[in-house]
């Protein structure tokens, strides 16, 4: 009862983490700047790994998507893999964790279950890492060019998709290390042992019922001789 209540707070986890990392390869705030006047925002400028746009004053946003994908930056090239390559593991991680709980239907026996249900784990934990490295890696790009002082363009700070990654391959992470302790606390669980004692032969039971009924012959009259 404890492994199956293990099991389904790893798929809540892990789904949970899953949602959060597919919320955000769309999302828009990946870094964000910001131009300020001397009573309110002038401009405020912010770039995902698909577009980068500005919002004026007024709340008119301009944006202009990136002409080429070979034309890009290699870190937002790696970022766009990363993050496609963990919504891709996520979702075979999520259909391989539903075949593998023991409250499903399906997947065989217990024995065989656990090693699905461990490789769904794994499979989470490869999606929170592909997009713990993405978010680092983005996030890596903009510090280091926050704190250049050669740098002369524009600067950025991290901006809310960066955190929500984070938030989202951690909990795929601790999820999947949950699917991945199930299989240890199946193989522990302790079997019935059942001892057999061979079958019972007819012979053998018949002189079992010989042997048991008392001998009602009458006593016999030895001579005295005998007693010699």
């Amino acid at each position: 009862m404890a492994s199956t209540s293990a099991e389904i707070i790893a798929f809540v986890l892990s789904l949970s983490g899953w949602v959060l990392v597919s919320s955000t390869l769309p999302t828009d705030y990946w870094k964000v700047s910001s131009i300020d006047g001397t009573v309110i925002t002038t401009a405020t400028f912010w770039a995902n790994l698909w577009k980068t746009c500005v919002t004026d004053s007024t709340g008119v946003s301009n944006c202009k998507d990136f002409p080429s994908m070979l034309a890009l930056d290699g870190y937002i090239q790696a970022c766009r893999g990363l993050m496609i390559s963990a919504v891709c593991l996520g979702f075979f991680g999520a259909v391989f964790g539903l075949v593998g709980m023991k409250c499903t239907k399906v997947g065989g026996s217990d024995h065989t279950k656990a090693k699905i249900a461990c490789l769904a784990g794994l499979i989470f934990i490869l999606s929170g890492l592909c997009s713990m490295t993405s978010c680092s890696l983005y996030a890596n790009k903009i510090t280091s060019e926050f704190f250049d002082p050669t740098f002369v363009a524009q600067k950025y700070e991290l901006g809310a998709a960066l955190f929500i990654g984070w938030a989202g391959a951690s909990l795929c992470i601790i999820g999947g290390s949950i699917f991945c302790f199930s299989i240890a606390e199946s193989s522990s669980a302790p079997r019935m042992g059942y001892a057999y004692n061979g079958a019972t032969s007819v012979m053998s039971s018949r002189t079992k019922v010989h042997t048991t009924v008392p001998d009602k012959s009458p006593p016999k009259h030895f001579d005295k001789n005998a007693y010699v």
